[in-house]
């Protein structure tokens, strides 16, 4: 397996010296708050514990920096992931250079699960938005183990209807929705997955820069940096660097419809 640091492939296990960012082969077991975030991915969901068990004895343990690209658009990929730890974007770039973030995923959540079925090139990058911690499984591994546990075919195809659901959602969102108002959804969207609540409203700690936001979104910095502005003078929300306070998730919300 070949994890890509900058613009240039490296083997896993010499990047391990290099960064120390844990070795593709690790079977280090996991806590057991760690086992309950990996039982939430779809991989998991349908099977009992013993079954589970096995499946996750048959899966390497992966650790990936802050800003480190774990696969680049367009390079063989043979593997899938589960999230144990940490956030990752999906992002594709167009001829030009422009970047587009077409999801960020944390704990519990799966990605790369196309390469099962159709092992071509990918069609995104993988980035650390954070220091991460993930289990990876192989082609070669899960096929027997999806013709033994049947079941688990229907919870991964469900879960390819959801992603193209969410990509179908996403298209009608960039013709029929501005831009406040797919900021206003994408920030409820990722307090629903990420968010706290507190005393003073639904805390989001996303980690995504301002351009990243604007990335997720299809819009300028600019454009989204006054749709903030917008929403923090109307109260609904408090800016706090790489996170955001919604302070009004009902108007925050009905803005996103």
């Amino acid at each position: 397996m070949r994890v890509r640091l900058g613009q240039n492939p490296i083997d896993l296990a010499g990047l391990c010296s290099l960064l120390a960012i844990g070795s593709h082969a690790s079977k280090v077991p996991l806590v057991p708050h760690d086992e309950e975030v990996v039982r939430r991915a779809p991989l998991f969901t349908a099977l009992d514990d013993a079954a589970a068990a096995s499946l996750r004895a048959s899966m390497d343990q992966v650790k990936v920096l802050k800003g480190n690209v774990l696969f680049a658009e367009g390079d063989s990929g043979d593997h899938l992931y589960v999230i144990v730890d940490g956030k990752l974007k999906l992002g594709t770039t167009s001829t030009d250079g422009r970047e587009n973030l077409l999801s960020i995923l944390g704990p519990g959540e799966m990605f790369g699960e196309l390469s099962l079925f159709d092992p071509g090139p990918r069609t995104s990058t993988a980035t650390a938005v954070t220091d991460a911690k993930l289990l990876s499984l192989s082609h070669a591994k899960v096929i027997p183990w999806l013709r033994e546990n049947p079941e688990v075919s229907l919870q991964l195809l469900a879960r390819l209807a959801q992603r193209l659901r969410r990509t179908n959602e996403a298209v009608g969102d960039l013709v029929f929705s501005d831009v406040p108002g797919r900021v206003a959804k994408a920030l409820i969207d990722l307090g629903d997955r990420f968010g706290k609540v507190t005393d003073e409203g639904l805390f989001v700690h996303h980690d995504l820069t301002q351009e990243e936001l604007a990335q997720l979104v299809g819009a300028s910095r600019e454009t989204v940096n006054k749709a903030l502005a917008d929403f923090a003078g109307r109260g609904w929300l408090k800016l706090d660097g790489r996170a955001v306070l919604i302070t009004d998730v009902e108007r925050l919300g009905k803005r996103g419809k």
